[in-house]
């Protein structure tokens, strides 16, 4: 199983990107968005240059976006139509159950929709337009912003904190107060109940 780190010289449509998880939080998307508005226009290659997006080359010969899909799908919006992307494994060889097999038990995948419930494979969408909003996804990103909790290198670590603020948080509340949301997150990711969880800061002073 062929494994690499070069990225591709010849750029990639991200229509033509295959994600590998069934949400994102648009909130994180849009900021995204607005950070790529902030840059001139003479920086913005250089911005392209420096995130590459990682892909597994795969069943179909498609390339399967493993990180980074709330940057891809703020470029998408942007109106971005090609970008760079480094293969980090070449599994074309395998046939589709096989490699969405691989996927998943190597951490290179999220199958779970925006109830944190597991979904089959034919359930991740085909293209980084099909991705769905998880509002607790955008909480977690925003609480790692702001230092309730550390940056992880744990595949998907930020989905692991929206599904434990899934449990302690209301969605009703994320959407009518983003800001009080916030705040009673910080207070549970600094909880003793948080200590299993990728970045854990540990409790407050």
């Amino acid at each position: 199983m062929p494994l690499s780190r070069e990225p591709r010289l010849r750029p990639v449509a991200i229509a033509d990107l295959r994600p590998t998880q069934i949400t994102v939080g648009m909130r994180e998307v849009e900021a995204k968005r607005k950070n790529w508005k902030s840059h001139p226009d003479y920086k913005k290659a250089d911005f392209l240059g420096k995130h590459l997006i990682p892909v597994i080359w795969g069943h179909g010969e498609r390339y399967y976006v493993i990180d980074h899909h709330h940057l891809t799908l703020a470029l998408h919006k942007e109106g971005v139509k090609h970008i760079a992307v480094t293969v980090v494994a070449d599994l074309r060889n395998l046939d589709e159950e096989s490699f969405w097999f691989n996927l998943d038990n190597r951490g290179w995948m999220h199958p779970f929709d925006e109830k944190g419930q597991r979904r089959g494979y034919k359930d991740v969408p085909k293209k980084i337009t099909g991705l769905v909003d998880d509002p607790y996804r955008s909480l977690a990103g925003e609480l790692r912003r702001i230092g309730g909790f550390a940056k992880d290198t744990t595949p998907f670590s930020e989905f692991l904190w929206a599904d434990f603020l899934r449990r302690g948080v209301k969605r009703k509340l994320i959407e009518a107060d983003f800001a009080k949301a916030l705040e009673r997150a910080m207070k549970l990711a600094r909880s003793g109940d948080a200590d299993y969880l990728p970045g854990w800061c540990g409790p407050l002073a």
